[in-house]
This record gives structure tokens, C-alpha cells and sequence, in this order.
């Protein structure tokens, strides 16, 4: 499974850094987190790596493949799926066939099978429907696969974002803010199911989360952004007890008396 490599990537729109000289590295079956204060730069970050942006300078690179300057689709079909922050859902939908739309990238068969549907396209209709089933009872969905998107609860919703980027089949996953708004039982089972991601199905996940105590908790590594630039890296309990992290989350400058970690055990 490929690492991904993000080098020295600047974005700029017009006179204005998002991002400035930010490296890092995401290593294979690792869950890495990125966090920072609103405006940070995380999500204009994950822009660059999915190909919503293109850096204005750096590289960031999955195994051999280039990212830099590619597409959303060719991204995807390198094996990154993303989760967006706000729902990027059929809301009148239902689970069942948005998670099959989302599937439409491994249909392989033209025009003309399409239109006798037989072989080909037969075949790898019903290997996409019984993926799809599949990540229905991995992400728990089974009691809402018919019903639409729109009508389910917000936290259920969220769970159907990230089985629609599952459905993709991705080497590296993409987590944008996965537990915004979700009440202390919906986060414990996201947090399950993100671990359960890495752990049974063997998919890297990069994190954009403002739990700390989630993010300390399930995290192999963590990297920290501030106003567009990385000013730390390291484990949680690294990062946690980083003076110049405590200064971007709670404004005591280095030199005061240091205030407790952040969020380790929580």
C-alpha cells in the first residue's frame, strides 16, 4: 500500500497563503490526524490532496502517482476516497443507491452492453451491488438502506458520507471533520468505525478532527496547523504537550506558565 508524501506545498489564491512550505507524511495503515485552530488551512489541505486545489508550489504524491496537478476522478481512481465535512449526499436518495452511484467509477462496460445488459455489464452490476451491501453491513446501515438520505438522522447521515467514500474502495481515506455535530454516542461510533477501518480493513486514514480527545485517543501520529503552516508533528502525547500548540489553541505564549496538555485521555 502506498504512502502518501506532501512537499513543501504552498497555496495561494491571489495575494493570500492558505498553505505555506507544509511537508508531511502519511505512512501506510496509519491513522494520521491534522488539526489546528479554525482557518487553519486543514481542509484547504485535503483540497490539494483530493484535487478540489492545485498547490501554487510543493508535490504530493500516493506511491508513483503525482497528485499535484490531477483531477478529483484520477484521484480517486489512484484509491482516495473522501468524506466531505458538509454532506455531499443524494438527499432524495436512498442509502442503498447512492452508495451505488458512488460505485460508478469500477463500471468498465460501454455503450452497447449497457444497452443489451448481458455479460459484462450484468456481471459487474451485481459485483458493485454486492460491494455495496457489503459496506452496508460493515458501516451498520442495514435498518436504513431504503430509505432516503434526507430523512435519516444527522448522525446516521454522517455514517452514510463515509460508506459512500468506502464504497470507492480506497487504499487512503480521507476524513473531514467525521464527527461534527454528532451527539457523544453518534462520535463513539464513528470513532469505532474509523478504527475498525484501519484495523479490519487495512484502509490509511487521514484525519481533520477538533476532538482532541478523539483525535489523542485513536491517532498513530498527529500534525499541526497554523494560520496555513505546519508548527508541529509527533505523536499525540507529543503534540499534546507542545508549548507552541498550547499557544495556538488557547493564546498562553510560550514563555508563561505552561497549561496542561491538550486533550490526552480524554
Amino acid at each position: 500500500m502506498p504512502q502518501l508524501h506532501v512537499e513543501h506545498v504552498t497555496l495561494a489564491f491571489g495575494g493570500l497563503k492558505a498553505l505555506t512550505d507544509v511537508s508531511l507524511v502519511v505512512p501506510e495503515g496509519e491513522i494520521v490526524s491534522i488539526i489546528g485552530p479554525n482557518g487553519a488551512g486543514k481542509t484547504s489541505l485535503l483540497n490539494c490532496i483530493s484535487g478540489f486545489y492545485h498547490p501554487t508550489q510543493g508535490r504530493i504524491t500516493f506511491g508513483d502517482h503525482d497528485l499535484s496537478r490531477s483531477a478529483p476522478n484520477v484521484v480517486t481512481s489512484y484509491g482516495i476516497a473522501r468524506a466531505f465535512q458538509n454532506l455531499e449526499l443524494f438527499r432524495g436518495l436512498s442509502v442503498v443507491e447512492n452508495l451505488l452511484l458512488a460505485r460508478h467509477t469500477h463500471l468498465k462496460y460501454g455503450l452497447l452492453d449497457s444497452l443489451i445488459y448481458y455479460g459484462k455489464a450484468s456481471r459487474q452490476e451485481a459485483e458493485n451491488r454486492a460491494y455495496v451491501e457489503r459496506v452496508i453491513d460493515f458501516m451498520e446501515l442495514e435498518a436504513h438502506r431504503h430509505h432516503p438520505v434526507g430523512t435519516l438522522a444527522y448522525g446516521i447521515q454522517k455514517r452514510v458520507e463515509v460508506a459512500r467514500a468506502l464504497t470507492l474502495a480506497p487504499q487512503l481515506l480521507l476524513l473531514d471533520e467525521p464527527m461534527a455535530g454528532m451527539n457523544v454516542e453518534e462520535k463513539e461510533d464513528m470513532v469505532r468505525f474509523i478504527l475498525d477501518i484501519q484495523r479490519e480493513q487495512g484502509i490509511t486514514v487521514m484525519l481533520i478532527e477538533h476532538d482532541m480527545g478523539v483525535v489523542m485517543d485513536i491517532s498513530d501520529r498527529v500534525y499541526v496547523l497554523d494560520f496555513g503552516q505546519k508548527i508541529a508533528e509527533g505523536t499525540p502525547a507529543e503534540v499534546s504537550a507542545n508549548p507552541r500548540v498550547i499557544e495556538a489553541y488557547t493564546g498562553v505564549a510560550e514563555h508563561s506558565p505552561a497549561p496542561a496538555p491538550l486533550g490526552v485521555g480524554a
